[in-house]
């Protein structure tokens, strides 16, 4: 059995969804799982594995995430790691893989940290919770990439097998001390 940490960022909670269903499929597997917001993060210690989510926000990743895995960075590499990201861009087949997703790419070039595990998944678009100047940014975005601008719409791009191999794959790394031994 693991000690695995979650830590998230998230804006209005889609993130924090797919943290929290991600704890209940590792708890299934016999890991015991804390979920925590980036801001209230505990310490490493104690814990063989780590995972951080993230969501986008006006094209970027919430800094405190970046400031995180620098101050963090050798405690993440002594660990079992992931990182994911979350964004509605991620809902295109051409940009939803770590290696294809802009936001990703730019992200991985700001830090020095390699995450031994990585994805892209597709958030949630949700018009009535945003506030008015975001919703119209994000209609207007949407229109210009073909996406869905009614003003009612409330849809899940996320694709919840493909969080589900995702963890399967998280679950089953080892930590660099046993790889070692």
């Amino acid at each position: 059995m693991s000690n695995t940490l979650i830590l998230y960022a998230s804006v209005h909670g889609h993130t924090e969804k797919i943290c929290r269903y991600m704890a209940k499929q590792l708890t299934a597997m016999g890991d015991n799982v804390t979920v925590s917001h980036l801001t209230d993060a505990p310490t490493l210690t104690g814990f063989d594995k780590v995972l951080i989510g993230a969501s986008i926000r006006h094209g970027k990743h919430n800094p405190a995430v970046q400031a995180y895995i620098a101050a963090h960075q050798h405690e993440l590499e002594s660990k079992a790691n992931g990182f994911f990201s979350v964004s509605l861009v991620a809902r295109k087949p051409l940009k939803n893989t770590p290696e294809t997703n802009p936001y990703m790419q730019a992200f991985l070039a700001q830090i020095n940290w390699q995450p031994k595990q990585l994805a892209v998944f597709g958030g949630r678009l949700n018009y009535q919770g945003y506030g008015f100047m975001d919703r119209n940014i994000i209609r207007f975005i949407m229109w210009m990439t073909k996406g869905p601008t009614d003003p009612n719409v409330d849809l899940e791009f996320t694709d919840w097998q493909k969080v589900d191999d995702f963890i399967d794959r998280f679950q089953h790394q080892q930590n660099p001390a046993e790889q070692a031994a």
